[in-house]
Order: structure tokens, then C-alpha cells, then sequence
């Protein structure tokens, strides 16, 4: 009886499922080490169809606005407990730079995601957060980026007003893992 082929095929599973892991991972991984933004799939797939965040135009169409689904990236001011769960999170809201900043021309893992260093709103998101981003060392919280993809409510919140947005798609970036545009004078692109 020959046993090569079964002492092969668990090996040869694991190297396609390495395999598939490397193509789910290609690129710029999770944090977006790449001179330039690379959203990941299941992101593409969110952001598809919604329109970037803009405070003055909610202000002034608010009904308009609630119809469809807003996508936007903001820096967590503070995280409370919310309803059903979700994380209750104040977001200073950024912009995406065309173009990460790397600390070497030649290597993709120096680049990070950077945005603003200005903000152009506030708003509050409700999120249902997941595993390690709910809890333990890079948990969101204070100073955590986020690219959140939902909807805007009816609510506002009772402190100051702002609208809040119940989260469908959010991204993470733990503080540090990501830099704003003030970086630049150590960071070049």
C-alpha cells in the first residue's frame, strides 16, 4: 500500500489554504501598509454605492441624506457603551490623503494610512464591534481610525446634536497603526 499521497495531501492542504490566505491578504494587509490607500474586498463591496460623508450637506438635506448610505473615516474622540451591545463612538471626521506616508521609498511595510490632520465634523457612530476591537491592547478607543460605512439615523446625539450613524461595515486602525498628515515632516511619500 502506498502512503505517500496521504501523508501528501495534508500538506498539500495546507499550502492552498496558506495560499488562499496569502490572496485574501495580498497587498496592503489589514492596516494598509501601501504608498497609496487599498481598501480591502469586503470593503469595496460596503463602500460600493455610498456617498463620502460631507456635514454641510447633511445640515442643509438631511432627508436626502438619510436615504442611502454614507461612507467616511474618523478619529475616535470617546467610545460609551450604546444600545444592544454596540459601541457608542464620537468621531472627529477626516479626510483619506491621496497618498500614505512611507518612512522608506522602497519598502510598502514603512508606508500608513494617513488622513487629516484637521477634522471637518463631528458625528457619533453606533457599531457592533468584533473580537479584539471590542476588547484587549488594540481595542477601539481613544485615537483609533476608523472607516465606517452605514447609515444616518433619525437621532442625534443628546450632548451636541450631531448626527449618528448606525455602522453596517467598519474598519479598524489601533492608534499608531495609522498617521495624519502631520506626520509629514518626519514621514515623506
Amino acid at each position: 500500500m502506498n502512503r505517500r499521497p496521504l501523508r501528501a495531501a495534508p500538506l498539500l492542504a495546507g499550502l492552498a489554504c496558506l495560499a488562499s490566505l496569502a490572496t485574501a491578504c495580498a497587498g496592503a494587509g489589514p492596516y494598509g501598509h501601501a504608498p497609496t490607500y487599498v481598501p480591502l474586498s469586503d470593503e469595496s463591496a460596503a463602500v460600493a454605492g455610498a456617498r463620502e460623508y460631507d456635514p454641510v450637506m447633511v445640515e442643509r438635506q438631511p432627508d436626502e441624506w438619510r436615504k442611502g448610505t454614507v461612507a467616511l473615516f474618523g478619529v475616535v474622540q470617546r467610545r460609551s457603551p450604546g444600545p444592544g451591545g454596540q459601541a457608542l463612538l464620537k468621531l472627529s471626521v477626516r479626510r483619506l490623503e491621496p497618498r500614505n506616508l512611507c518612512d522608506s521609498e522602497h519598502d510598502d511595510d514603512s508606508c500608513r494610512v494617513t488622513v487629516s490632520d484637521k477634522d471637518f465634523g463631528v458625528v457619533y457612530a453606533l457599531v457592533s464591534l468584533r473580537g479584539g476591537d471590542d476588547t484587549g491592547p488594540l481595542a477601539v478607543g481613544p485615537r483609533s481610525l476608523l472607516r465606517l460605512v452605514g447609515t444616518l439615523g433619525q437621532d442625534v446625539s443628546p450632548d451636541d446634536g450631531a448626527p449618528v450613524v448606525h455602522a453596517t461595515f467598519y474598519r479598524h486602525w489601533p492608534p499608531f497603526y495609522y498617521v495624519t498628515r502631520a506626520a509629514s515632516r518626519e514621514m515623506r511619500q
